[in-house]
Order: C-alpha cells, then structure tokens, then sequence
C-alpha cells in the first residue's frame, strides 16, 4: 500500500472515530423526549431484564431504542423498585443510569407490645393490602409460638410482597432477637424454656403500667405459682380477638379456656400477645418480694402488697 492511500485510509479511520464519537455523545445526552415526572411512576418487576424494561418504557411515551437496551445492560445490574428522580430534566444517559438505582418502596409497620395476632396482622393486611387469612395460616404455619412469634417492634417491609414472604420475614427477624436474648440469659436458646418466658412476659406486658412495674409484676406471678395460688389476671383474658375487649364477670364465669386463670391454676398454654424486651427480660430477672397482689389506684400505678386484707385495703380507696 503506498503512502499516500495509507494516509488517506488512516484519515478516514480517524475521521469515523471522530463521527461515531460526536454521534454517540450527541445521543446519550440528547433528552428523552417524554414528560419527565412519569418517570416516578416507573415499577422495576423482580428479574426484570433490560429488553422488558425498554418495552415498558417505550409504552409510557419514552424514546427508548435497542441500542438503549445495550447501554442499560453495560450500566450495571437492574434493581427492583421504584425508579424514581429529582431532576427536572433527564438525559438519555443519566435516565438510563436511574433505571440501575431503583429503590424498593418500604412500608413502615409497627406491633404494639401487648398486641395479638389478630388485631396486628389484620391491620398489616389492610395496609399492605394482601389477605388477612392467608396472613394468619402462614403465621399459624411457619411460627414456633401461636402468640408472641413476632417481636414486638418497627419494621420496614416492601410494598409488594406476598404473605408467606412477609411471615417469613417478620418470624426470622424475631427469632435473630429472641436466640440473642436467650443465649445470654441461658446460654442456649431452647423453644421449650422460651415458650414459658414468652408465655409469662406476655402476662406482664399486659399487667404492668409501665417499663418499671415489669419486675414487681414478675415478681407476683412466680410467687403466685410458687404457692400454687391462682395468677387471677384479667390481662390474661385479653388474648386473640378480645385484645381490647374489658374483662367482665360474664367473660369470668364463662370463658373456659387455659387463658382464664381465675379458673385454671399455672400459666396459659400460650403466650396471650406480642411482648417486649422489657417484659422479657423482668420475666428472666424478677424483682425479689413476697407481694401476692397488685391494684391499680388512681394514678394509674399499682400499689403492691403481701396480704389479701392489705390488697382489700388498696381496693376500697379506689371505690
């Protein structure tokens, strides 16, 4: 090849590069051609690929192409989520670069301490919109306790996500914290032994007035066992659907179940509601008395005593 037809073909070669490259930069920065605020309303689907997202794109208004296919798939990994922007205007490459930001639209729900499963999974099925019967067989399925299962606490769930999933997610979480406690309180997290400290803290997570009556609260309920006296708690029947339902003497004479201990002696077969890490740990580590009873008087407090006649007493200052 002569010198001269060498630097004619170098020349052209140089001058394509230069073309392509005006080209391209011309092209990922040109706009999208679309209203940008849609793009809040963009859904990434899990395992969604490049090729489907291009697809959507394009029927929402978007001037995407094929080689915005390729561009997208060299950016990096698809996120699931919601694809969503500050800025007013978008170029081709920064829009295509959101697409790999996607975040995962979190709903914040919270368990009460005190609470039952189904109060709380009723409302978590209304909020996150899925169905509150599967919700309840899942937890009934895949949860080692029937109450107190899921730790009383806040939790971030994504929006879209089936009841088995959430279930699963919301008993794991629970059950990191529970071994955690459990280990350093026993040295072995043992469901067996669990299951009676749930069972009594949930009792004094419904008794106690505040954080620091859970140890007085304790204290009652093991010397009320100790003398195999009955722990007769109204609290105790505020399980399930009567969560929040006021303990009558109807309810008293009625109800049968293990959950009524002014009729059966020993602690229920379960725990009755979600319990805290307060009303756990008084469960471990009870407060040291000799108090039988407990009354809540006019500040809202318990006055503790060791007697029945001092416990008549604390009653007719209330009436």
């Amino acid at each position: 090849m002569s010198i001269l037809r060498r630097s004619t073909w170098i020349a052209w070669i140089e001058n394509f590069v230069v073309a392509f490259i005006i080209t391209a930069t011309f092209y990922i920065l040109s706009p999208i051609h679309s209203d940008v605020s849609s793009l809040k309303s963009i859904s990434i689907p899990k395992g969604a690929t490049s090729q489907s997202i291009i697809a959507q794109l394009n029927t929402r208004g978007y001037n995407i192409s094929v080689i915005d296919s390729f561009i997208l798939g060299q950016m990096g990994k698809i996120k699931q989520g919601k694809v969503a922007s500050k800025k007013q205007a978008l170029n081709r490459i920064d829009f295509l670069y959101t697409m790999t930001k996607a975040k995962i639209a979190l709903l914040r729900i919270t368990l009460i301490p005190g609470e039952t499963n189904e109060i709380f999974l009723g409302l978590v099925a209304k909020k996150v919109d899925i169905n509150k019967t599967k919700l309840l067989n899942a937890y009934k399925t895949y949860a080692k306790y029937p109450e107190a299962g899921i730790s009383a606490d806040t939790y971030l769930v994504p929006k879209k996500m089936n009841e088995e999933k959430l279930i699963k997610f919301l008993l794991e979480s629970s059950e990191r914290k529970y071994k955690k406690l459990a280990e350093k309180a026993y040295g072995e997290y043992n469901t067996s032994q669990w299951h009676k400290i749930l069972t009594i803290a949930s009792i004094i997570q419904k008794e106690a007035a505040n954080n620091q009556e859970m140890p007085l609260i304790a204290s009652v309920i093991f010397n009320r066992l100790k003398k195999n006296m009955r722990l007769q708690m109204d609290g105790t029947l505020n399980y399930g659907k009567y969560s929040h339902i006021k303990v009558t003497p109807h309810r008293i004479k009625t109800d049968k179940s293990s959950f009524n201990t002014y009729k059966h002696k020993g602690l229920p077969s379960s725990p009755i509601g979600s319990v805290s890490v307060h009303a756990i740990q008084s469960a471990i580590h009870p407060a040291t008395s000799k108090y039988l009873y407990f009354m809540r008087n006019k500040d809202g407090v318990h006055d503790f005593t060791d007697t029945f006649k001092k416990h008549r007493r604390n009653i007719r200052k209330v009436q």
